[in-house]
């Protein structure tokens, strides 16, 4: 039997390391627009998220749901990408 933590993108990944992908992929602003929460918004900094997130559950979940379309994105582009050839 398969495990259902098998498929889930976010497993094994620290919360920091999802945030730390998610600002470099989209920035603080424009993850402060798909997740509308103050300390994305407003000096933000990833300690300060961090912290946020660890004690609300309603936001994190909003990141880990991003995080895994975040990861979905960046392998589209990564798909896309035309190999560099050098002859």
């Amino acid at each position: 039997m398969i495990s259902p933590q098998a498929k889930n993108p976010s497993h094994g990944v620290t919360l920091e390391k999802m945030l730390t992908t998610l600002v470099e992929f989209y920035g603080w602003k424009e993850l402060g627009q798909r997740i509308e929460i103050r300390c994305f918004q407003a000096d933000p900094t990833i300690k300060s998220s961090l912290t946020f997130l660890r004690r609300t559950p309603w936001a994190r979940e909003k990141v880990e749901g991003l995080y895994g379309k975040c990861l979905r994105d960046m392998a589209k582009q990564a798909k896309n990408k035309p190999d560099d050839v050098t002859n």
